[in-house]
């Protein structure tokens, strides 16, 4: 079995000095593939530099909405100098966060346009992060026009209904561990009626650890409960999950 986790943190802190047994963990467990997300100047250039020593790791970077404040035309020039590394999958996490509001929604809004903008330009996918600004997403997102490229709502936590009108807007649906909880009541209706052709897996380790691991540090490996409760909810095997969202990773990021 091949899963693979489109949205990990191994780049952080956190991990220093343990990521080659996270990677041991997680093959252990059938999670063969990672994409690493760098968010600032720290984690992209650990992102990238894990991409470059192991062959199962992918990066993703961006300018995360809690650091808007600090992009400026430096920075881009800076990150657009690293999207073109030949183990960048996509431009992300961009996006909207109101719940740490670091920065005021009109800044914000303006960085989270420019970069879908530029993953255009650079005719690469974008990975969305959104937090207590689901609808105020959609509507910057249906405004700039998603690229052929695409786009994936990472970690969605919305109802089905916003589920469908991402989808409309090219986007793919990627469910965390959150799936996993008893009251996601929302989740477990998106995961019983997504078409397998438009999910994504992913951990977003160290965070948001899925039952049975609730409460405790994330692991990428733990990407296989994630797989496993979705298999539940849709009432098919783990393996089909598995391969479906694996093959659906490697389509959407162009992975051969």
């Amino acid at each position: 079995m091949e899963i693979f986790d489109t949205h990990t943190h191994l780049n952080i802190e956190q991990f220093k000095g343990r990521v080659e047994e996270e990677l041991t963990l997680a093959k252990e467990m059938g999670v063969t593939t990672h994409n690493v997300v760098g968010f600032d100047r720290p984690t992209i250039e650990k992102a990238l530099e894990l991409a470059d020593n192991h062959p199962e790791i992918y990066a993703t970077i961006g300018w995360h909405p809690t650091e808007a404040g600090t992009y400026n035309q430096e920075v881009e020039d800076w990150l657009v100098g690293h999207l073109s590394h030949p183990k960048v999958l996509a431009l992300g996490e961009i996006g909207l966060d109101y719940y740490w509001m670091e920065d005021p929604k009109d800044v914000q809004e303006a960085v989270f346009r420019r970069q879908i903008q530029l993953s255009k330009e650079l005719d690469l996918p974008f990975v969305v992060h959104t937090r207590d600004a689901l609808d105020d997403t959609y509507a910057v997102i249906a405004s700039e026009g998603v690229g052929p490229r695409g786009g994936i709502m990472h970690s969605f936590s919305g109802s089905w209904e916003m589920a469908e009108r991402f989808m409309k807007l090219g986007m793919m649906i990627s469910l965390s561990g959150v799936v996993t909880f008893k009251k996601s009541e929302d989740l477990h209706e998106v995961a019983t009626k997504i078409p397998l052709d438009k999910l994504l897996v992913e951990t977003d380790a160290p965070y948001l650890a899925p039952v049975p691991k609730r409460g405790k540090e994330n692991k990428t490996a733990y990407t296989r409960y994630v797989v496993e409760k979705i298999a539940e909810l849709k009432g098919l095997s783990v393996e089909e999950v598995a391969k479906a969202t694996t093959e659906n990773a490697k389509r959407f990021f162009a992975i051969d």
